[in-house]
């Protein structure tokens, strides 16, 4: 091959591939789609919660990052009646989902660290059992957002909220609403959402879970008395083919753990 056809090709090629590389930023596309994974963990005594915790942050949340996780969410019921841990997992598709126990258990670093967990007995269990929900972020929000809140830990309100619906089409209407503006308003009016996803695999489905976050009650109280007079989504909400398009509505006021990246 004459050496400026080979040239005239590398540099076509250079150029396909820088505008892959640029694509969501020079062209704006939107970014792929993340998925999540909640833990919650049920406790019958204290000294388990402090094994599982000691877990999490000595064997299990820094494996997760040695394997390409990013921040991970550790939140305690901020009523503190329910003895209960939950876990907030992102992973860049379902396929490192999938591969993540394979991939940790040949990490030597994690299985050192967490022989209490991974080796504890039957008659000494670590929880007294824990639900796990998988996620896919929705295309109004396709990546986890870690909020930049500044008061301290025990202050601070993680809201998660599960809509439930009657059926999966009013599942997929209700997500239609929160892609066509219900999150264009959260957005608005500071309610810093830290994820949205649509539940693929739970106890309860069909279903959409979110996130958002505030630097206290008062302050979340008052951004839910907002929204709800607010007029664009008095508007959107009077829209009659988002009616009915949730049966219930689950929710949970969270505090940060001591050890939670989010």
């Amino acid at each position: 091959m004459p050496y400026t056809v080979f040239n005239s090709k590398f540099r076509l090629f250079s150029l396909l591939l820088i505008l892959v590389i640029c694509q969501n930023t020079v062209f704006g596309f939107p970014p792929k789609r993340e998925f999540y994974q909640i833990k919650i963990y049920h406790f019958k005594e204290d000294s388990q919660r402090k094994r599982l915790e000691t877990y999490l942050k000595e064997a299990y949340m820094p494996a997760l990052h040695r394997a390409g996780i990013g921040k991970i969410g550790v939140f305690e019921p901020a009523d503190e009646v329910d003895s209960l841990l939950y876990v907030l997992i992102p992973f860049k598709s379902a396929d490192q989902f999938l591969s993540l126990p394979e991939k940790i258990s040949k990490d030597k670093q994690y299985v050192t660290a967490g022989k209490d967990y991974l080796d504890t007995e039957y008659n000494n269990p670590v929880y007294t059992g824990f639900e796990s929900i998988f996620m896919e972020a929705i295309a109004g929000m396709p990546v986890l957002k870690a909020p930049g809140l500044k008061s301290g830990p025990s202050e601070r309100i993680y809201e998660l909220r599960r809509y439930e619906a009657a059926s999966e089409k009013l599942h997929e209407n209700k997500i239609s609403q929160f892609n066509n503006g219900e999150l264009d308003i959260f957005s608005r009016l500071g309610f810093n959402v830290v994820f949205c996803g649509q539940v693929k695999a739970g106890s309860k489905m069909p279903s959409l879970m979110y996130m958002t976050s505030f630097e206290n009650k008062t302050e979340r109280d008052a951004h839910w008395k907002t929204f709800g007079s607010d007029p664009a989504w008095t508007k959107l909400n009077a829209q009659p083919e988002y009616a009915h398009n949730f049966l219930r509505a689950d929710i949970y006021l969270l505090h940060p753990t001591a050890i939670s990246d989010i």
